[in-house]
């Protein structure tokens, strides 16, 4: 039985990843998890799974939990509390389903402590990918991609060689506003940007497919997990979500991964990696039924954040830390309603144009370029 500790635990990967361990109970088991501010459902959740540690975002959350629960299961918190859960002593697996770059640090001490990792957590490949891919060389462990996208490329390049793949082809849906002009999206509603016409997802990544930043972050996350050139990677528009994601190889074949819209198909590949279990809780792929699939060109001065995301990912350096601090926090504030929609493109880019790229940067380095950029946005609204 494989042992799992979970980052995100009430967030939507982090549910769905539940979802397969209960499914799954005689082949997984929950040790540990982290849970953000929906302590009610964490509740839920910990009585369900019964895990021997939970970790919460504050103090006062974690002895307000500590009361409702057994003696027996340990409540921590913070930064050092997502650290204790993600390197857990008993875990195999760590899942890491947390949102932004909050989880780099438990990511990192997990990898040093051996443990497989099963990466949901976009951001920490995107800020420190040159850091994190180091160590998991160094302490030969392997990164599990759970993103549909990513899956479906780790999946199409099994049993191939490295030297013959020629182009990786990440699908996108377009988002929530895929069939507007530029025109169109003045004056959007958050609630409009939330209807997703495919996945059902967490706010600040539905956000993130909206205005594409989604999938310029999985641009530069595919760059690290599979070491590959941005030159070859491409972006293609793909509305129905139905192939994943395509690899194409130097004779020009081009292998893909298709399913139906579904979180939990890569989540338990990742949790079963090398091997398959039934999906009892999914819908089969019937072609018969989707009738046609369609395709079109990416355009990046329709999709700003598609341009900033390869740009900063070939810049390098310092420059994905600060694309990927400046979103989060200019996402944060159009879901606040302190900000339009198509201010997150403009902050996103006075962030990058001010920013001086620092090459090889430690961790240290980055936690502080991270801090100087969320500063600069927040300051962009006083």
């Amino acid at each position: 039985m494989k042992k799992i500790s979970l980052l995100g635990a009430t967030g939507s990967i982090g549910t769905q990843t539940l979802d397969v361990i209960k499914h799954h109970s005689d082949q997984f088991s929950l040790i540990a998890m982290s849970v953000g501010r929906n302590i009610n459902l964490a509740l839920d959740q910990i009585n369900t799974f019964k895990p021997s540690i939970v970790s919460v975002m504050t103090q006062e959350d974690a002895q307000k939990l500590q009361l409702q629960i057994s003696d027996e299961i340990k409540v921590v918190y913070g930064e050092e509390g997502l650290i204790e859960v993600a390197a857990n002593n008993e875990a195999d697996i760590l899942v890491n389903a947390v949102i932004g770059s909050v989880g780099l640090a438990p990511t990192l001490k997990a990898i040093e402590a051996g443990k497989t990792i099963a990466i949901a957590n976009k951001e920490t490949l995107v800020t420190a990918g040159h850091i994190v891919t180091d160590a998991a060389k160094k302490h030969q462990v392997p990164l599990l991609p759970v993103d549909s996208e990513h899956s479906a490329i780790f999946q199409a390049l099994n049993g191939e060689s490295s030297s013959e793949v020629d182009r990786l082809i990440l699908t996108a849906s377009g988002g929530s506003f895929r069939d507007k002009t530029r025109d169109e999206l003045n004056g959007v509603t958050v609630e409009e940007a939330l209807n997703h016409p495919n996945w059902s997802m967490g706010a600040k990544i539905t956000i993130d497919s909206a205005t594409m930043m989604n999938k310029g972050l999985e641009v530069i996350e595919a760059h690290w997990l599979f070491d590959i050139p941005y030159d070859n990677i491409d972006v293609v528009l793909h509305k129905e979500s139905i192939i994943h994601s395509m690899v194409e190889f130097v004779d020009r074949s081009v292998i893909a991964q298709l399913g139906t819209p579904d979180m939990k198909v890569p989540i338990q590949y990742a949790l079963t990696y090398p091997n398959r279990l039934e999906a009892t809780n999914s819908e089969r792929l019937n072609l018969w039924e989707i009738g046609t699939l369609n395709f079109s060109k990416l355009d990046t001065e329709r999709y700003r954040c598609m341009k900033f995301a390869y740009e900063a990912g070939r810049i390098g350096g310092t420059m994905p830390t600060v694309l990927n601090a400046a979103n989060e926090e200019a996402v944060a504030a159009f879901l606040d309603g302190k900000i339009t929609f198509l201010d997150i493109e403009d902050q996103i880019e006075q962030a990058l144009e001010r920013h001086g790229k620092i090459n090889h940067p430690t961790l240290d380095v980055i936690k502080e370029v991270d801090r100087e950029t969320r500063k600069f946005i927040h300051s962009l609204r006083n």
